[in-house]
């Protein structure tokens, strides 16, 4: 009587933990979504007034300046090169050298200045949007205010406020009228660019850059030529009063490549550098993680002595209870600065990003979170590795298998199903790590540029869980930026879910019976 007692009791108390869990997890997910889902509704509204305001119309004249201004960087570029060729190679005093590239900064020159009148219509006609869009967004915030007052029984204040109506179609006819000067400006850039190559001759460049990287610019601006027609084309049919979709604003946030926010101009909410940031450091940390976790899971579980098991399982246990603001601190004081200087060194010098220019970055970020997610990797691959019945040991050691064979061939395939959910967790662990990342990744807002292949993990990035910390204090309560942070959190929140799910039902459908 007195058990079947105490066995309710317990079973009650597990029950009700449980059950607070799953409740918290559904509060969670209501909060979460309730204040996140109206984003996109705002988004979209903000689309809206970018096309109304005729901002997107000058967005198009401008990508034509935006791909110029990467043209330049090119010739920059090579500039600094053929510099360097001279002074280091050919050993030529300063003076000599930059007497040898006069003709290829004639050029330079002549080349940065071929998109003037492009430069000077984007000006002239952004200051016209700016303007509609600013009256557009203080009718917004009147009306707003005005709502509020009457919410609150406010009427006589609410009566105070008056609300100008804001013509687009009269306010934007300004901008549209400037289609005839846009076109003379694109063809005029494109004819002068086009001279500029005719003319461009011998610019003083080694043989190298001459034959290499001089002609594959040439023909990058060739293309760049023949795509001011196709600018043109959508210039003219460019319209302020076509309809933005509905999906306009979910396609901008999970497609985006921009994450600009307090612009004068346009705030973008893209997720994709965000979500770049996160995997790449999260795979630098897993690449890192999973050998050491795993091999020390088969070390511990096959092969070390009682005495070195009661010694190593608790330090490397004891890893999961250091602080991670404190390993962020150590990231940025000893490990970024060690990395840095080791990579000047000329024995690492043949390593891919190396030397390393700055020292908070991917690399850096990575390898802190690796030392977050080994325990969590090293405890459950363990257990997965110890829970391999006892009879398939037995039976390899009877055919003759040394216990290395054993182990590789028998226990660890046996263990397979385990050892995955092990990363799976472990990738959980660190994608949703905050502080470490905040701190030592270097929280620049890029796509990384992956075309480095191996020297991308050198590169500074940002990542979901950084941002929310970092901006989250900041912005206003309810606007479309604190909207956009739920959002990203929905996003980390659905896909920590993911991996846990696909883990558990990976344990769960290979999961072999106890010795």
């Amino acid at each position: 009587m007195h058990s079947s007692l105490v066995a309710r009791l317990i079973r009650a108390a597990f029950g009700s933990t449980a059950l607070v869990a799953l409740l918290i997890l559904a509060l969670i997910t209501i909060f979460l979504f309730r204040e996140g889902l109206p984003f996109f509704r705002d988004s979209r509204n903000d689309l809206v007034l970018y096309r109304r305001a005729g901002l997107e119309y000058v967005d198009i004249l401008r990508r034509a300046e935006t791909e110029h201004a990467a043209l330049v960087r090119e010739l920059f570029d090579i500039r600094l090169r053929a510099f360097q060729h001279f002074t280091d190679d050919a050993r030529l005093p300063v003076a000599d050298a930059n007497a040898r590239l006069s003709a290829f900064d004639d050029f330079a020159v002549r080349f940065g200045d071929a998109i003037g009148p492009v430069r000077e219509l984007v000006s002239d006609i952004g200051e016209t949007a700016v303007a509609i869009k600013t009256r557009a967004a203080l009718r917004h915030d009147k009306a707003v205010q005005r709502r509020q007052l009457l919410d609150a029984g406010k009427t006589t204040e609410a009566g105070r406020i008056k609300i100008e109506p804001v013509d687009f179609q009269a306010e934007i006819k300004p901008v549209l009228d400037t289609l005839p000067a846009c076109r003379d400006a694109l063809r005029a850039t494109g004819d002068e660019l086009g001279a500029i190559l005719s003319a461009s001759g011998n610019t003083g460049l080694p043989p190298a850059l001459a034959s290499g990287r001089m002609e594959n610019f040439q023909a990058r601006v060739r293309a760049f030529i023949a795509k001011l027609p196709a600018i043109e084309n959508e210039l003219a049919g460019w319209r302020a009063d076509a309809p933005v979709p509905w999906h306009a604003s979910a396609r901008a946030f999970f497609t985006g490549r921009e994450w600009t926010t307090a612009s004068f101009w346009q705030d973008w909410y893209g997720i994709l550098p965000l979500l770049s940031g996160s995997l790449l450091a999260s795979l630098i940390a897993l690449a890192i993680a999973v050998p050491l976790g795993v091999g020390a899971a088969i070390y511990i579980s096959q092969v070390a002595s009682p005495r070195e098991q009661r010694l190593v399982k608790p330090a490397i246990e004891f890893i999961s209870a250091l602080p991670s603001v404190v390993l962020g601190f150590f990231g940025i004081a000893v490990l970024g600065e060690l990395l840095r200087s080791l990579s000047q060194t000329s024995w690492f010098a043949w390593l891919p990003g190396f030397p390393i220019i700055e020292r908070l970055n991917a690399l850096t970020a990575g390898c802190l979170l690796a030392l977050i997610s080994i325990p969590t990797i090293f405890t459950l691959a363990e257990d997965a590795l110890t829970n391999v019945p006892r009879a398939l040991r037995e039976a390899s050691f009877a055919l003759g298998a040394s216990r290395l064979q054993t182990t590789l061939r028998i226990i660890t395939p046996a263990a397979l199903s385990g050892i995955i959910s092990a990363v799976l967790l472990g990738f959980g662990r660190v994608i949703g790590e905050t502080m470490v990342v905040l701190l030592c990744a270097g929280n620049r807002i890029a796509i990384p540029d992956f075309s480095a292949g191996p020297a991308v993990v050198t590169q500074p990035v940002h990542t979901m869980t950084g941002i929310i910390a970092q901006e989250m204090g900041e912005v206003v309560h309810g606007g479309i930026h604190y909207r956009a942070l739920f959002v990203v959190g929905m996003v980390l929140f659905v896909l920590s879910l993911l991996i846990n799910y696909t883990a558990q039902k990976i344990l769960l459908r290979h999961r072999l019976p106890a010795s």
